[in-house]
């Protein structure tokens, strides 16, 4: 008995059909399964949008901020949030919401170089170590291990005191303090495939040195260094937060959060808004950089396929 067809049936086996060829068409990859994953992850995906938000207020902040971040109005001190001033007002007359949004222009880049510039120097330092091991590994841990004895707090404190303010020396201060964290998380990337297969035949066809860190290993150690490097960014971020809460990061009158809050802390009771939401905007960045953190973490998980 022949088998009947309706012409529904034949539209789902034509769509299916279409389907299957897209995923044919499309072969997977490491990256690609990765990245499918990530998609999954709700809160990392809220946490991606947030971020993307957050550099289009920064990229778009002098047409998005009502008002210069230094122009003062002294007939507007202390007013409260309002229709012409959202955030309200801080004790010179000057508009919070655009000092918030301004202040995105400061916060994000500092961190992401203060990250950058730790991963650099420490990354080499590390992967030499790993990829070299005896004395050299011997060497350059023991001097980290000098330095990982002081906090990276009190370190940073130091560094940025005895070179000043300013946005060179709060980079330098943050990344110095950081560096031999950084260069341990590149040092035990690289021992974990160190000895993998590719990388032997790498060794045997006679790569090298350089092109069997460069192409070989870091490519497949990228997994945790770039998780840590979420969650860099965000301690990063707060860091310099607080040395400029200390009065040791961005001086006035650039509108950094932590600066905005070291400037309001003594009108904390008489108008709270004024450090509420340089504090939320802290907040909120802080926390989308580690739900994106963690969901990149569980995507590049390999046990997790």
């Amino acid at each position: 008995m022949a088998k009947l067809v309706t012409p529904e049936m034949e539209k789902i086996n034509k769509r299916l059909a279409r389907e299957n060829r897209g995923r044919q068409g499309k072969p997977s990859s490491p990256g690609r399964e990765a990245w499918l994953r990530l998609k999954r992850n709700r809160l990392a995906v809220i946490g991606m949008i947030i971020l993307a938000l957050l550099v289009l207020v920064a990229i778009f902040a002098k047409w998005l901020a009502p008002y210069d971040y230094a122009t003062q109005d002294y007939s507007a001190v202390l007013v409260k949030p309002c229709a012409a001033h959202p955030f309200g007002t801080d004790n010179l007359g000057r508009d919070i919401f655009s000092r918030v949004i301004y202040g995105t222009q400061i916060s994000f880049p500092i961190g992401f170089l203060c990250v950058a510039v730790a991963y650099t120097l420490g990354g080499i330092l590390g992967a030499i170590a790993a990829y070299f091991g005896g004395k050299a590994d011997m060497i350059i841990m023991r001097i980290m291990d000098i330095f990982q004895s002081i906090p990276p707090m009190l370190m940073a404190i130091a560094v940025a005191a005895s070179l000043g303010t300013g946005v060179v020396n709060l980079v330098l201060a943050i990344s110095i303090s950081t560096l031999p964290a950084r260069s341990r998380i590149v040092r035990s990337a690289i021992l974990s495939v160190k000895n993998s297969d590719y990388v032997e035949s790498a060794r045997a066809i006679g790569a090298s040195s350089a092109r069997q860190l460069i192409k070989y290993m870091l490519p497949n150690a990228l997994g945790p260094i770039l998780t840590n490097m979420t969650f860099s960014i965000a301690t990063a971020i707060l860091t310099v937060s607080s040395l400029s809460y200390l009065g040791l990061g961005i001086a006035p009158p650039t509108p950094e959060w932590g600066a905005m809050l070291s400037a309001g802390r003594s009108l904390m009771r008489s108008a709270p808004h004024v450090l509420i939401f340089p504090g939320v905007a802290i907040m909120i960045t802080v926390l989308a950089l580690n739900l994106f953190g963690d969901g990149l973490r569980d995507a590049l998980d390999p046990r997790l396929k």
